[in-house]
């Protein structure tokens, strides 16, 4: 599998899998068909066109290549007809959840380094592509942004882009590192769920 080949691959299992937790997100408050897939489109693949219009990729990846647009929303149909067994799965979602989240920031940072985005640029574009579709997705649903929440959640985000920098500035590139990079911020945030781990909140 070429360097190329596995990005490509990485950031269309992170697109499904954050389209399916839009689509469930939509599912959860009683949205037509249409309003489901929208919100699966918008989450999978919000915080990457916010990317690519800021280091002035454009059109945005989302737009340019029909794969991104298609898994986004074939992913969300199918969490509209199967979510009675997906219900069920609710730890598997989590999972996977978790794995988009390490994707996203991976595939996100490095796109941002590629474009001759700074450092400190580049980890925050790649954390904005992995957070930014969840934030489109809790707004359009009504919801309080979960990443503005006590979740450890932006946090390993954040923490993963400035890894996946560090591996770049040391030379260390193709889909090795990246892969690296995706698991360990995968494994970060099943740890912080399993251990209910929160940032600090002000006390009133």
């Amino acid at each position: 599998m070429t360097g190329g080949y596995g990005l490509l691959v990485a950031d269309l299992i992170g697109v499904a899998v954050f389209a399916a937790s839009g689509g469930s997100a939509g599912v959860a408050k009683r949205l037509d068909l249409f309003g489901v897939a929208f919100v699966g489109f918008a989450a999978a693949l919000g915080g990457g066109i916010l990317r690519d219009l800021t280091i002035g990729a454009v059109p945005p990846l989302a737009f340019a290549d029909w794969r991104y647009a298609t898994t986004a929303v074939l992913a969300s149909v199918a969490v509209f007809w199967l979510h009675p067994r997906l219900n069920r799965l609710r730890r598997t979602v989590l999972v996977l959840d978790a794995a988009g989240l390490g994707l996203f920031t991976a595939t996100g940072t490095l796109k941002a380094l590629e474009a001759g985005v700074p450092p400190v640029g580049a980890c925050l574009l790649g954390m904005l592509t992995a957070i930014g579709g969840g934030l489109i997705r809790d707004l359009l649903t009504g919801e309080i942004p979960m990443v503005l929440q006590r979740e450890i959640y932006a946090m390993v985000a954040l923490g993963g882009a400035i890894v996946v920098t560090i591996l770049q500035r040391l030379g260390l590139t193709g889909l090795g590192p990246l892969v690296t990079a995706a698991v360990l911020m995968t494994g970060v945030r099943l740890l912080a769920l399993y251990r209910r781990w929160s940032a600090p909140v002000a006390v009133p």
